[in-house]
C-alpha cells in the first residue's frame, strides 16, 4: 500500500469547499490525472453516493468506481474507489482555519492482482501524482469565479 498525504489551505469558506470537493464529479476540473467523473445516482450527496471516474495513468484510461463511505458535512468525507487493478481509500478532512479552510487529503492506494508486484516501485510516482492533483485543487480554489 502507498499512503499519500497532502495539506492545502484556501481562503474560501469551509461550507463552499466541502460542497465542491465532496461532489467527486469535480475531480476532473482540477486533477490532471482524471479525464472525466460522473455521478451514478440522483440521490442527495450522502453515504452511498457513487461516482464513475476515469483516471489516466501512464497513457491508459483506467475506469474506477467510487462510493462515499463517510459523510460529515462540512468536516469530513471518505470515499472508496475500486478498479480492476487497484483500490483507493480517500479520507478528506476540512478545518476552518485563519479565515479560510485547511484541507487534509489522505489517500491509501493499493494495487491488486499481478499489479501489486510493482507497488514498492510505484510509491514515488503515486506521490508525485497526488501532489499534482492537490496543486490543481489549490489553483482551482484560488480562481475568483464561483465553484459549482
Amino acid at each position: 500500500m502507498t499512503r499519500i498525504k497532502e495539506v492545502r489551505w484556501t481562503d474560501r469558506p469551509i461550507d463552499e469547499v466541502f460542497a465542491y470537493v465532496a461532489d467527486f464529479t469535480t475531480t476532473a476540473e482540477y486533477d490532471p490525472g482524471v479525464s472525466s467523473a460522473t455521478r451514478l445516482d440522483d440521490a442527495p450527496l450522502a453515504v452511498g453516493a457513487e461516482f464513475s471516474v476515469n483516471a489516466v495513468f501512464m497513457g491508459r484510461t483506467l475506469p474506477m468506481r467510487y462510493r462515499i463511505t463517510h459523510f460529515e458535512p462540512p468536516h469530513r468525507v471518505d470515499l472508496r474507489g475500486e478498479a480492476a487493478t487497484s483500490t483507493a481509500e480517500d479520507n478528506i478532512v476540512f478545518v476552518s482555519k485563519r479565515g479560510g479552510t485547511e484541507i487534509t487529503w489522505t489517500l491509501d492506494l493499493e494495487l491488486t492482482g499481478v499489479s501489486r508486484l510493482g507497488q514498492p516501485f510505484m510509491g514515488p510516482l503515486f506521490r508525485r501524482l497526488g501532489r499534482k492533483a492537490l496543486d490543481g485543487l489549490s489553483a482551482r480554489l484560488a480562481e475568483p469565479r464561483a465553484l459549482r
